[in-house]
């Protein structure tokens, strides 16, 4: 155990002093957990850092790195079930299963994430349309309760064993417990290369026009101008893909260059954005036609390792919101009609629709409707603003947020977006505590 005075989010705006133990096999993570409790008053589960705000983090409280807990424990090439200690990254999965014909059955955007970091946020990909979030596809998984006896102790979760908190565990932040082992289904796929189609699209109709027309496609994305205003508002880069038969199996390589320093303050502004935005849809792969690896077709920011450190040592804001099917169009048309008139350029922006296909995971983030991520330098109080303007418009539609990208979701919006908060925190681990969930649920 020891102090760590910076762990950071990877929105880099939030960062603190936390006591720190890293287990190293399973039987550790529980004795780790009421150690770090004890000396913070609370501790949480840490994966690869990878959650934008505080939701990973429990500031001047404990921590338990879990990614020392990296083994796989069991592998069926037949039928794809796979189980693993929950630090084990999917860039670490993907290195096995993929050379063996089977991926990921749900993705986020980056590899480098742990399998509980995935569980605990329920993550979704740009499958969701077909595939739902990635709980929908667990089995079981290990869960250290500390209420379990003076030591503590695991129990197994499953549909039909320990069902509710198997259901609050999925979307659940970390909270219910320490999970040490994940047990999920793979997907078969034919090769590790899929065929894309990159389609300009001039607006915001014809972004959910083409994403009508494609819903039989299994992933979909698209890429947003957010400095586009009047008819060329919600321009971009509509992608499409399915897995492509033939080319063999070959996972990814190992990762890219890194970003060696914090860019200077300002880097990121509405002349770069709007020079990299131009240069983005005039590029020759904005018309691209063919096969590509799955790699920077799902993990396109990956091929710059910490990437984090271009918005400059004052770190970022990301924000991602769901909007409900009934008014997507016009919510999502007014979101970024306020980013454009603000003047403040978001470098990533991010444009999907989500299906109806249920999570088994309570605080689940997706819903029936679209979802748009968009990311914002640190400027203080005007950035605040910005972010507290686009919160009314997805409020006024009964949509949310989502926590494991939001650093300063208002309680009272969080509560709204999900109104089962205190079913998870009626079955929280005593001594489990974010800073996130600090904020959530402390009483004005």
């Amino acid at each position: 155990m020891r102090e760590d005075l910076g762990v950071l989010a990877w929105g880099r705006a939030h960062r603190g002093r936390h006591v720190v133990a890293d287990p190293a096999v399973r039987a550790d993570a529980g004795p780790a957990a009421r150690e770090t409790a004890k000396a913070g008053g609370s501790t949480l589960a840490h994966g690869l850092g990878r959650s934008y705000g505080d939701s990973g983090l429990n500031l001047g409280g404990g921590l338990v790195r879990m990614a020392g807990l990296d083994r796989l424990i069991a592998f069926d090439r037949e039928t794809g079930l796979l189980r693993a200690d929950a630090g084990i990254s999917l860039d670490a999965l993907l290195k096995v299963t993929v050379p063996a014909g089977w991926f990921l059955p749900v993705t986020p955007g980056t590899k480098f994430v742990t399998l509980g970091g995935a569980l605990a946020n329920d993550v979704h990909g740009k499958n969701h349309h077909l595939a739902g979030s990635f709980g929908r596809h667990v089995t079981r998984f290990g869960l250290w309760r500390s209420d379990r006896g003076e030591a503590g102790a695991e129990i197994e979760c499953s549909p039909g064993e320990n069902a509710n908190l198997f259901a609050l565990t999925i979307g659940g932040l970390g909270l219910t417990g320490i999970v040490t082992w994940i047990e999920f289904r793979l997907e078969r796929i034919p090769s590790s290369h899929l065929y894309v189609e990159n389609i300009p699209v001039d607006g915001l109709d014809a972004f959910f026009d083409l994403a009508e027309r494609s819903l039989d496609w299994p992933f979909t994305v698209a890429w947003v101008d957010t400095l586009a205003r009047g008819d060329r508002l919600g321009r971009g880069i509509f992608s499409r893909a399915s897995w492509a038969e033939g080319g063999g199996f070959t996972a990814h390589s190992g990762g890219g260059p890194r970003m060696p320093i914090d860019a200077p303050g300002g880097l990121l502004n509405s002349v770069t954005v709007g020079a990299f935005n131009r240069l983005y849809r005039a590029r020759p792969g904005a018309r691209f036609q063919g096969r590509q690896h799955y790699d920077p077709f799902f993990y396109p920011l990956d091929r710059l390792r910490d990437w984090n450190r271009m918005y400059g040592p004052r770190g970022f804001y990301q924000w991602q919101c769901a909007v409900p099917v009934d008014s997507m169009r016009e919510a999502t048309r007014t979101l970024l009609d306020t980013v454009a008139a603000s003047g403040d350029a978001s470098f990533l922006a991010v444009l999907k629709t989500f299906g109806d296909v249920p999570s088994p995971g309570i605080l689940s983030f997706p819903m029936p409707g679209a979802t748009l991520a968009l990311d914002f330098a640190n400027r203080g109080q005007e950035t605040l603003s910005l972010l507290a303007r686009l919160d009314r418009v997805v409020a006024e539609v009964g949509g949310r947020l989502y926590p494991a990208k939001d650093g300063r979701l208002p309680q009272a919006m969080f509560r709204a977006g999900f109104p089962r908060w205190s079913d998870l925190e009626a079955v929280r681990d005593p001594i489990l505590m974010s800073s996130f969930w600090r904020r959530m649920t402390e009483e004005a």
